[in-house]
């Protein structure tokens, strides 16, 4: 096989079936891997969640991880958070010709690995080759499908008044190693991307209560973002202990130097729960007996006060408007 990635490739010679067989059959391998146009797959009966996403970030491989870990927890935890367990996936690769062909491998296996460690199986794709210039390197599309669990009803549109607000670890990590992966601020920091898929998170919490609001991961625009949009669509207010979000020491320094506020950076690692008071206690226990979420804490509560808008509450008494960031801060995060 070739070295690097040709047109001949992508133009279904070949070509393309000794790159299908020997770079992507061999790490994603399972009874439902179709050759076919489209994959035959079981049914079971309730509710379904599907969820598509593209990955396009710069660089393509990154500390803690590359785009290829990035496009499987992607998408498994878009569909977790909606209280689905990740059963199939499908994947796109637009690569762009002359790409190397053992970097295509590494990406490979690690997609495999990742959806072998998040229980779920890729049965179809498709590759094509781009022309030198027209893509930057590889991009990914991933689309998840899992079955809902019985008894959870999820939507950033149910939180409601008294709910407590969850993080499962500190915020901000995964936007701040694309940051310096790019080598843009000569900051040399020791900062390692969250990048992980968190079903089995989730469904540590539902075995102790499916008594969720809302679940979500705070990728692009980080956990800020995230808490504006639940405000919005459940039209309540947020009030948060800025005290009590956790963040990197290293992310947090890298933040003081370049004036950026770590609720509003990328996490691919960290999710997002309102749940009711009663319950928060025991869901924090759950998050904190698993990987990827020992430090799950309770941050703040949803009031009935300034609808709309995320309040944060200082150690000295303070209270300030968390501000919403206009623009692009980090383009290309995922």
């Amino acid at each position: 096989m070739e070295n690097v990635i040709t047109l001949a490739h992508g133009s279904g010679s070949i070509q393309t079936s000794e790159l299908i067989d020997k770079i992507f059959k061999s790490n994603f391998d399972n009874p439902y891997l179709t050759a076919d146009d489209a994959a035959v797959l079981p049914n079971d009966t309730g509710k379904t969640a599907m969820s598509t996403d593209g990955f396009i970030v710069s660089p393509y491989e990154f500390p803690g991880g590359n785009i290829g870990k990035l496009a499987v927890c992607g998408s498994v935890n878009d569909i977790a958070c909606m209280g689905a367990k990740p059963k199939f996936m499908t994947c796109s690769y637009i690569i762009e010709e002359g790409f190397p062909v053992e970097e295509l491998e590494k990406i490979a296996k690690s997609m495999g690995d990742t959806a072998r460690k998040a229980g779920i199986q890729i049965v179809a794709g498709d590759t094509k080759v781009a022309g030198k210039g027209q893509v930057d390197k590889i991009f990914i599309t991933t689309t998840a499908i899992g079955d809902i669990v019985e008894g959870v009803n999820t939507s950033g549109a149910f939180a409601k008044p008294g709910d407590k607000i969850i993080v499962t670890g500190d915020v901000g990590r995964h936007g701040c190693t694309i940051l310096l992966a790019r080598n843009e601020f000569n900051i040399d920091a020791d900062i390692t991307s969250d990048c992980a898929p968190l079903w089995s998170n989730i469904e540590a919490v539902f075995n102790e209560t499916k008594d969720i609001h809302v679940i979500r991961d705070a990728t692009r625009g980080g956990v800020g973002t995230v808490l504006y949009e639940i405000a919005h669509q459940s039209n309540v207010g947020i009030s948060l202990d800025s005290d009590k979000i956790p963040v990197d020491p290293g992310v947090r320094g890298v933040c003081a130097m370049l004036g950026l506020e770590p609720l509003y950076l990328a996490c691919e690692g960290r999710l997002v729960f309102f749940v009711p008071a009663e319950v928060a206690d025991k869901v924090v226990d759950a998050l904190r007996k698993c990987e990827n979420s020992e430090k799950a804490a309770i941050i703040g509560e949803v009031t009935d006060e300034n609808k709309g808008k995320v309040i944060l509450n200082t150690a000295v008494g303070a209270r300030t408007i968390l501000s919403r960031p206009s623009g692009e801060l980090l383009p290309r995060i995922c």
